[in-house]
């Protein structure tokens, strides 16, 4: 349909993690199998992850990106490996701690990361890109740090929202899918970080058609995912963002990528201030806007 390559849907640790909590409350205390379960449920999940990789892989002729979600540096992140030899182009590192543990500081959080990058690192040779939430205190200096050690990083991923049913007393989702407006802030970080990082700059969350995809290259984006606007339209929706995409370069008289990726990022702003300010000053004296 005119995708560059295709990111897989996430092994996470955390699913693997409850699972096997769920049998441990099941499970009788003096059950002598404990231990063999542990390894079982994990071999098991990473084994049809494996399965699923070489079965796109049979159909699929584009790059496919293994995506791992961690949010521990424990022993079974060794199987970054088996992504490799199951076929697998890149992996892509869905990365995040919920800051809510009063105990750590940002400092314990961010060497964490760094934990668990270095670990996969140093069992496979596949590209590595990391995708990062937006949660820090020096996000700017986080990312340039971390992408000193992999191949890429992706701005940025996008959470589980919750919602509260107030007649149930139930948590629900709120939000499963991303919304237009949620580009905003990759859009901006794209802007900051572009030019001054190591290897790849990725755009993610946010994007739904073809001027959104314009609008994170002319931030400075090497590339741009793209997932709640297909599951919204079809996989073949990804033509029309294409084909809107070249209209838009012909008529700006744009030959490549390459010739405008970039053009309205901080580092190639007339007014770089722009594209840090935080509060509305006197936003709403001078334009009329629709709150509906």
């Amino acid at each position: 349909a005119g995708a560059g390559a295709v990111v897989l849907r996430s092994l996470f640790e955390e699913e693997i993690t409850l699972e096997y909590e769920h049998l441990l409350k099941t499970a009788s205390e003096s059950d002598p199998h404990m231990d063999y379960y542990d390894v079982k449920i994990k071999n098991d999940n990473i084994t049809n992850y494996l399965n699923y990789i070489k079965e796109a892989k049979s159909k699929i002729d584009i790059p496919i990106i293994a995506s791992i979600n961690c949010v521990s540096s424990h022993e079974w992140t060794y199987f970054a490996k088996k992504l490799e030899d199951a076929g697998a182009d890149a992996i892509e590192l869905n990365l995040f701690i919920m800051p809510s543990d009063f105990e750590k500081s940002c400092d314990d959080i961010e060497n964490t990361y760094m934990k668990i990058i270095d670990i996969i690192r140093k069992d496979t040779n596949l590209p590595i890109a990391v995708k990062l939430s937006y949660y820090f205190s020096d996000l700017a200096a986080f990312v340039k740090r971390i992408s000193e050690k992999v191949d890429g990083v992706v701005l940025f991923n996008r959470f589980f929202h919750s919602d509260f049913d107030i007649e149930n007393f139930k948590i629900i989702p709120s939000n499963v899918l991303s919304r237009n407006t949620d580009i905003a802030i990759s859009l901006r970080w794209v802007s900051i970080m572009a030019g001054r990082i190591h290897g790849s700059l990725i755009a993610s969350t946010g994007v739904h058609d073809g001027n959104s995809v314009i609008k994170e290259i002319l931030a400075g984006a090497d590339a741009v995912q793209v997932v709640s606007a297909l599951y919204k339209h079809g996989i073949e929706f990804i033509e029309d963002m294409m084909s809107d995409l070249k209209e838009w370069m012909e008529r700006h008289n744009y030959n490549s990528l390459d010739d405008f990726r970039g053009k309205m990022s901080q580092m190639n702003s007339p007014n770089p201030a722009a594209v840090e300010r935080m509060q509305f000053m006197k936003y709403f004296e001078s334009k009329k806007y629709d709150f509906e």
